[in-house]
């Protein structure tokens, strides 16, 4: 291996890193100049803007000209060059495939929120201050430190399927094998594909909703629990009029959470169907359409249509904030 370093050949990016050395360190010599020099009572103004002014300028670089830009492309035609007003929206409306996008995003949207928050508030409820409570929390956490794609690749072989008569490698087919039942290609038969793409999903995060909620349980206040006992509320009494309204903000913070998440759901879905087989939801179809297809206007629509849908998601997160405050 030539390991040999040639000062000539790198010196003009020796130079580069120098000039913006300099030019950093004369930036930070001019604000503390300014800093000195202004009047005590706009030192903390100046402070705060020049604090506050490369955020501003990062937020404006890397988020306000990106959607800008996005949104004037899906009025554009594929390659950018001719403006065709709202034919890619109509299109996102109107063609089955883009549709059965739609559909499966909405699936997403109602089961995976749903059923993340349910299965971590139920754990948490069994697990609160029981004698493994550490160990089971560990236990359904863990999946957490997976990435998504990680967890993509060991459900699909989960999932994976080999003609009747030889051996099974998926967990879930030689389960049905031995139960006397055929394999099934799980993630090629649209709808159910979906549903067992949703489970991998759920499986990652319901160690997620299961801390969130188990600390909102921890929270209430136990002279709460003492007098709902006293006045002889049973189980269910005490999870219904007790736990879960006590719980309510934590509740409904893993819920929008997760949704945001759902929204933006891309790794699962290309790992293990690659959006095949009727299971493509809006960030995938939205990557294929840009990079794959060359229809540019038709991924900066979708783009715009997924911004749409988180928009209302985050509103009314801060607006609940704000109440609780």
């Amino acid at each position: 291996m030539d390991l040999d370093f040639d000062l000539a050949a790198e010196s003009p990016k020796l130079t580069q890193l120098l000039i913006g050395v300099v030019a950093f360190l004369a930036v930070v010599g001019l604000v503390l100049l300014l800093l000195d020099r202004a009047p005590m009572r706009q030192k903390a103004r100046l402070h705060a803007a020049i604090l506050l002014a490369p955020a501003v300028v990062l937020l404006a670089i890397g988020l306000v000209v990106p959607a800008v830009r996005t949104t004037l492309l899906s009025f554009m035609s594929g390659d950018g060059s001719g403006f065709v007003g709202l034919d890619n929206y109509v299109w996102m409306f109107t063609q089955l495939e883009a549709v059965t996008v739609l559909r499966n995003t909405l699936i997403w949207l109602v089961l995976m929120p749903v059923l993340v928050t349910a299965i971590g508030l139920v754990y948490a409820v069994i697990v609160d201050r029981s004698r493994f409570e550490s160990l089971a929390k560990t236990l359904v956490f863990l999946p957490m430190a997976i990435s998504f794609v990680g967890a993509g690749i060991i459900w699909k072989f989960v999932y994976a399927y080999r003609p009747e008569g030889a051996d099974q490698i998926g967990l879930l087919n030689q389960i049905v094998v031995w139960f006397g039942g055929e394999p099934r290609q799980w993630l090629l038969d649209p709808p159910l594909n979906t549903l067992f793409l949703i489970v991998v999903m759920v499986w990652i995060q319901a160690g997620f909703a299961t801390v969130v909620l188990s600390a909102a349980i921890k929270g209430i206040p136990s002279d709460i629990v003492e007098a709902a006992r006293l006045d002889g509320a049973g189980p269910a009494q005490m999870f219904f009029r007790v736990t879960l309204p006590s719980i309510r903000p934590a509740v409904i913070v893993v819920l929008v959470t997760q949704s945001i998440g759902t929204l933006k759901l891309f790794d699962i879905v290309r790992t293990m169907t690659g959006g095949q087989f009727d299971t493509s939801v809006i960030a995938n179809e939205m990557y294929n359409q840009a990079f794959r297809y060359g229809e540019t206007g038709k991924g900066a629509a979708l783009a715009v249509f997924l911004f749409v849908l988180v928009t209302p998601i985050v509103a009314y997160q801060i607006r609940t904030r704000r109440a609780l405050r």
